[in-house]
């Protein structure tokens, strides 16, 4: 048998009906929903990152199979073998991943399908290079491309650099949905946890008042309370 098809006969020998109404109730599958219409079958994290270690060698051909697949649990190991051939790869097999990933957006649709990813791939590939794409992804009508663009920074979170996070973060402090709120107040987060404290006061001193509520609660998350209560009382 092809290895699409081995793939795929491991992932359905893992599926857990139980798990996968549950799974599709946490990601808000429900028409109206921002997951609506994804389908899962109920996989655990560890078996689709075991199964993704087993057929880590699977070409882009059949990667782009799964990652195009109305499967979350597809496209999530599709995810997790880009991430393993990414960093284990040259430099021209890098760009090519990266390249693959910003073509395929579309099907990296549900939070913990870029969460998982963006950094790893685009954070990583463009670290050195133009971040301008960052600023594309930040002002695009897709949901999910804006949610890549702020945690694709948390790479240069974890490297100690917070000016890509702050400027990602100003282009979407009036976004209307909820998830970037959440996602954009993490990552602001993480850089009063990793950087500076004090750069992430100097911004949120500036902007406070006008974020979003739940942005402001994720950004301030780790403050002594007394701090929290201030940075609130000037919602």
């Amino acid at each position: 048998m092809s290895e699409i098809v081995n793939i795929k006969a491991a992932i359905r020998k893992s599926s857990d009906k139980k798990r996968a109404l549950g799974a599709a109730r946490f990601f808000k599958t429900e028409p109206g929903q921002y997951g609506e219409g994804d389908i899962f079958i109920g996989l655990t994290v560890p078996i689709s990152r075991s199964i993704a270690q087993q057929f880590s060698n699977l070409n882009l051909y059949n990667i782009e199979k799964l990652l195009t697949s109305k499967i979350h649990e597809e496209r999530l190991i599709a995810l997790l073998i880009l991430i393993q051939q990414f960093q284990q790869g040259t430099s021209s097999v890098k760009k090519a991943i990266f390249t693959f990933y910003l073509n395929h957006s579309t099907y990296i649709n549900n939070w913990d399908l870029v969460d998982l990813s963006a950094d790893k791939i685009v954070g990583e590939y463009i670290q050195n290079k133009s971040q301008s794409i960052l600023l594309k992804l930040a002002k695009s009508k897709n949901l999910w491309e804006r949610r890549i663009a702020i945690v694709a920074t948390f790479t240069f979170i974890k490297k100690g650099k917070h000016t890509m996070t702050f400027k990602i973060a100003e282009l979407l402090m009036h976004d209307n949905h909820d998830l970037i709120h959440k996602a954009t107040g993490w990552m602001l987060r993480e850089v009063g946890k990793r950087v500076s404290t004090i750069q992430l006061k100097m911004f949120l001193d500036i902007h406070a008042a006008t974020m979003p509520r739940t942005m402001l609660r994720y950004a301030i998350e780790h403050f002594p309370e007394i701090e929290r209560k201030k940075y609130l009382l000037k919602k």
